[in-house]
């Protein structure tokens, strides 16, 4: 734990014990999940207000410096991604981030199963996130996804869906870690909905620092008056006008 947290002391401002950060796990499990759930089948996302406090944000993102925490890095721009980078944990997870993927997926798996379901898709998730972790491995998807992403001032991140392999958990998170109109201003989180012979559907996610955000990796079921149907949604980042953004991913389905 020592080593994955080495350098936090000497880059936050405070003295910072990583163990202060376990209370984040608890105040996602206080969330209201019927209200989550809701939200989730009604409008594909929902806010996880709250979560994280701007102590335990400013301890997340001041460590995207230590390359030692990291399996590989991404500059967008030399992929057609948009602008901006981010950097995937390397195994073991800080505890923050392997509890919150632990609890957050615990949750989530009943709506992913009830999607599934309606979709009449065959796929089932398991209650366990390490149950599903091992289904991804022994698939050959053995590479960890939970990342950390920075922005600044002009840089934004395409519409995009994050799907690593053949196994994909259908519902992700992301917590912003900076604070709008303080630390940055503009690089609000968008969603884009595509629904059978309609036009795409935009929505804006208004984010404080620490809220987090569910919302549907692929597809996600539709009540229509005719039964459901299925749509296809895609998620990113509008423009940074000024200042830094930093933003705490966590996906669930690990990539090859």
């Amino acid at each position: 734990m020592k080593a994955l947290f080495k350098d936090l002391a000497m880059m936050c401002d405070e003295h910072f014990n990583p163990a202060a950060l376990q209370p984040a796990v608890g105040r996602a499990e206080a969330l209201d999940w019927e209200r989550v759930r809701k939200d989730l089948d009604e409008q594909g996302s929902a806010i996880l207000s709250n979560v994280l406090s701007a102590k335990e944000c400013r301890a997340l993102a001041s460590l995207y410096p230590d390359d030692a925490l990291f399996r590989s890095r991404v500059v967008m721009a030399r992929h057609g991604f948009g602008r901006g980078e981010y950097k995937y944990f390397s195994y073991p997870l800080p505890d923050v981030v392997q509890g919150l993927r632990t609890a957050l997926y615990r949750r989530l798996a009943p709506v992913a199963n009830q999607w599934n379901f309606t979709m009449g898709m065959d796929v089932r998730y398991p209650a366990e996130h390490s149950d599903f972790v091992q289904r991804c491995h022994d698939a050959g998807q053995r590479r960890p996804t939970p990342l950390l992403l920075q922005y600044g001032a002009g840089d934004y991140n395409c519409l995009h869906q994050d799907l690593y392999g053949e196994h994909v958990f259908p519902i992700q998170v992301a917590f912003l870690l900076s604070e709008p109109e303080g630390d940055f201003t503009g690089g609000e989180f968008v969603l884009t909905e595509q629904r059978p012979r309609m036009q795409s559907r935009p929505e804006v996610v208004p984010l404080r620092q620490g809220d987090g955000v569910a919302f549907a990796v692929h597809h996600r079921p539709v009540q229509g008056t005719r039964g459901s149907y299925r749509v296809n949604l895609r998620h990113g980042v509008s423009r940074l006008r000024s200042g830094q953004r930093h933003t705490l991913g966590i996906i669930f389905h690990d990539g090859n």
